[in-house]
Order: C-alpha cells, then structure tokens, then sequence
C-alpha cells in the first residue's frame, strides 16, 4: 500500500512540478492525474497493488468532501454575491458536458455499426 500511495504522490508531485516550472494554468493534480493515466495506459493498467489501494481510498471518498464543505461555510457571502457567475458555470458546465458525451456516444455507435457493416456482420 506504501508503494502505490507513493507512487500516487509521485504523479501529483510531478503534475505540480511541471505546472509551477511551466506556469501552465491549470492545477498540478489534474496535470499529474493525466500523466498517472498515461502511465497507465502504457503499463497497461494498474497492478494489483494499486487496485486495492485505490479501492480503500475510494470508501473514504466522502472524507475528502469535508474541506469543500469548510470552504462553503467560510466563503458563504462571497458565494452569496457572486451567485449568477457561479450557477452560470454549473449549469453551463453540466451541460457542455452532456452534449460532448452525446456526440462521443454517437460518434462510437457510427463507427460500430460501420465497422459491423464492412465485417458482413449484423447489427447490434
């Protein structure tokens, strides 16, 4: 479990280094969770060891929302005025993210069924 914790840390760390030296802007852990997933994905997924790991690390997922929760109470009047721009990017966010999984979805159902029809094969 030290290893994959470790290992982990590492990506972060990495992701925050390259961030920092490069002054990209978007935030190290996203950097680090994109390069631990390239990493991956060249290994060819994740060993046992870090299934396991990740797994404990997912029950306790609802402890790492207590910060945030924190965050709302401290900052309640800033949230309060400044209300509009936050639901704005909520709602407009969701629903980026709605129609961009949509045309993903239908651009893999296409490609499927094209790729059924030149195999002779029937359709699903």
């Amino acid at each position: 479990m030290i290893a994959a914790l470790t290992l982990l840390l590492v990506f972060q760390l990495a992701g925050e280094v390259i961030t920092r030296a490069l002054d990209l802007p978007i935030p190290g852990p996203v950097l680090g969770m994109g390069l631990f997933f390239l990493f991956l994905m060249l290994r060819g997924g994740p060993s046992e060891d870090l299934r396991k790991t990740a797994g404990g690390l997912l029950q306790h997922l609802s402890l790492l929302f207590i910060p945030a929760g924190t965050g709302i109470v401290l900052y309640g009047e800033l949230i309060a005025a400044e209300w509009l721009p936050i639901v704005a990017a909520l709602v407009g966010s969701t629903a980026l993210a709605i129609v961009v999984t949509a045309l993903v979805l239908n651009a893999l159902v296409k490609r499927r069924r094209a790729g059924a029809d030149s195999e002779g094969g029937v359709r699903p």
